[in-house]
């Protein structure tokens, strides 16, 4: 048997042995009941409004770009979306990637050479401790939102001429809902003249008073800015936003931006109607706030619902096999939470990750709560 056929078959049968195996399905969102494991928390990637867009989009620039954007990708719905980025969250400039992986990877991959430091709270998105661990930097990771490791951890280097550090964090963490101490974190870095970078996946759209997240929450600015389209805005793609200057330099070097095609226009124009979307319906921000409280109130007091301000509502359970068996009765009844086992989430925190959206509403939030209610009691009694 040839050498890859052996190691597949050995991983894959562990990975079942430790109930751990995905398992890609199809879902047909006009069939699925209630999902409560969608990102999509204002309720965009269905609206009129942002669909009418793209089609009018595709009619004007056509269905793809056709180039990468140092060819002939880069097109004026890519620059009015740029401008309007910048507006809203108040940087110099703002670049267009495909992704959230593919910019956050952009970014330590170009701006990190040997000679750095690297620091990454610990529960980082897979894709920033991938790029850390394959950037040339020294890399650090510290304990989840604690600065006084932080602080002894960047107490220990000197920065110099030609030493730079950069602490990333992101600005809500995806699997728990909670947010970063972005003030201390800007104040910590300032004082050991560090870069900060904030990734805002979960934050932008969400959190601020026009939905500018994380750090216009936090009062700060951050070095480097990384936002995503596939969350709050619906759609897919992501921005980074940054100095003018660090924009060129990510231009001429970042390799993830050179040789990938860009976004298609059509794409750029319906990106560009969610993100006025989310400034002017602030209802939809509030209406979140409002589920959020009707879920607490309606869960039984036994059940371990994580506290938070996002609609990421986690609910540890633990044991991975047991994770799995409370989502599949839930699916059961038409109800679709996430199940999230390691290694996405450390050991033995196993969990159900709710999200809500603004298109969910209070009948919805009841028809789950008595669902959880009944599902996971009888899981923890037959326990």
């Amino acid at each position: 048997m040839p050498l890859f056929n052996q190691r597949h078959q050995q991983a894959l049968a562990q990975r079942q042995d430790q109930g751990l195996y995905r398992q890609l399905q199809c879902v047909d969102i006009h069939s699925q009941g209630l999902n409560f494991a969608s990102n999509d928390y204002l309720g965009l990637a269905q609206d009129p409004e942002i669909i009418t867009a793209w089609q009018q989009g595709l009619t004007q620039y056509g269905a793809g770009s056709s180039a990468s954007p140092l060819v002939t990708g880069f097109q004026p719905p890519h620059a009015d979306l740029e401008q309007q980025l910048t507006e809203w969250l108040g940087y110099q400039r703002a670049l267009l990637f495909n992704s959230g992986f593919s910019a956050n990877q952009a970014v330590l991959f170009t701006l990190l050479q040997a000679q750095d430091h690297l620091y990454q709270d610990k529960l980082n998105h897979a894709s920033l401790i991938e790029a850390g661990m394959l950037s040339p930097a020294k890399m650090k990771r510290f304990a989840h939102n604690d600065m006084a490791a932080l602080q002894q951890q960047l107490s220990k280097i000197k920065v110099g001429v030609d030493t730079a550090s950069l602490v990333v964090t992101e600005g809500v963490f995806s699997m728990d809902g909670d947010c970063a101490p972005l003030a201390s974190l800007r104040q910590i870095t300032d004082l050991h003249q560090s870069w900060l970078m904030v990734d805002d996946a979960h934050g932008c759209g969400v959190l601020g008073d026009t939905g500018q997240g994380s750090c216009h929450l936090a009062g700060i600015k951050a070095d480097i800015l990384v936002i995503t389209f596939g969350k709050a805005f619906g759609i897919q793609g992501a921005a980074v936003l940054c100095s003018q200057e660090t924009a060129e330099y990510l231009v001429q070097f970042a390799r993830h931006y050179i040789y990938s095609t860009a976004m298609p226009p059509a794409q750029a124009v319906a990106l560009g109607r969610a993100c006025s979307l989310i400034q002017t319906q602030s209802w939809r921000r509030e209406k979140l706030q409002s589920l959020a409280g009707y879920l607490d109130h309606h869960l039984d007091s036994s059940i371990d619902l994580m506290p938070t301000i996002t609609p990421i509502k986690p609910i540890i359970i633990g044991d991975s096999s047991q994770t799995m068996m409370i989502a599949d009765q839930l699916q059961q009844r038409s109800i679709r939470v996430g199940a999230i086992r390691p290694p996405t989430v450390p050991r033995h925190s196993a969990r159900l990750r709710i999200t809500l959206t603004a298109n969910h509403n209070e009948t919805d939030i009841h028809q789950l709560a008595i669902a959880i209610n009944e599902v996971v009691n009888e899981a923890v009694d037959v326990g």
